[in-house]
């Protein structure tokens, strides 16, 4: 019988992108990053086809990347990478927008992947024709929570509380599109199976107990089996019992 440990260490398929933030002004660069995966397995649109990365595929370290110098409307969609074996990694959404040069251009930078909880989060909201020196004012779930002279709202230790729907407007400049804010709990990178340590120390000594009752039973069977050839052995017969079990009379 073939044992098989399942105390097995789960390897992740991670998308990332840099600039992390799911909004984008057309003409912009923006690389995806995908880890664990080969380099020529690269990343695909859930949607269409994302032609500007299929000759920036790279390797990398710890799985590939793909770059776009120069983002389009066309490229706004939903992004994922798997590996050869079809396990997928997350999705990531990202829109593009075309008022480069017109009023009312303003986007929201704010994480694209989800955030975990206790990490510091720093919103900004981003206008291509106003200045540096502006007053931005944020919301969440439609609600102003903050204004600010610098353009960023920052979260020190962001909360599950913090998760929603997130936009900022910028006077003269006009309102960003919304931005939905995901947190997660925070979890260690290494994962078993099954989902716990103690689960896999019980299946280890499971699998001890059941070594040791079949060698047991095994030295049981021979001693037993020895025995009985002892048994056929009478005074009167020339024996070999350990040979053959069998009794030949004295001639």
């Amino acid at each position: 019988m073939e044992v098989r440990a399942l105390c097995i260490k789960l390897s992740a398929v991670f998308l990332h992108v840099v600039p992390n933030r799911s909004q984008f002004f057309e003409y912009e660069p923006v690389t995806f990053y995908c880890e664990g995966v080969s380099h020529y397995n690269g990343v695909h649109k859930l949607r269409g086809k994302m032609k500007s990365c299929s000759y920036t595929n790279e390797k990398t370290a710890t799985g590939s990347s793909c770059s776009i110098k120069n983002i389009y409307t066309d490229d706004s969609g939903e992004f994922i990478c798997e590996t050869e074996g079809g396990e997928k990694s997350n999705i990531i959404n990202i829109t593009i927008y075309t008022c480069w040069f017109l009023a009312g251009s303003v986007i929201l930078e704010s994480p694209a992947v989800p955030v975990m909880e206790g990490e510091a989060v720093t919103l900004s909201c981003r206008s291509k024709t106003t200045s540096s020196n502006f007053k931005a004012e944020f919301y969440k779930d439609g609600l102003p929570i903050r204004n600010s002279s610098t353009g960023n709202m920052t979260i020190g230790r962001v909360s599950k509380s913090d998760e929603g729907l997130y936009k900022c407007s910028i006077s003269g400049a006009g309102e960003s599109p919304v931005n939905w804010l995901t947190v997660t709990a925070n979890h260690t990178e290494t994962e078993t199976d099954p989902s716990s340590e103690a689960g896999c120390h019980i299946y280890l000594i499971i699998r001890t107990v059941f070594t040791i009752m079949m060698v047991a039973l095994l030295l049981l069977l021979v001693g037993l089996v020895g025995k009985i050839r002892a048994t056929n052995c009478s005074p009167g017969c020339k024996c070999n019992c350990h040979d053959t079990g069998n009794c030949a009379a004295y001639v």
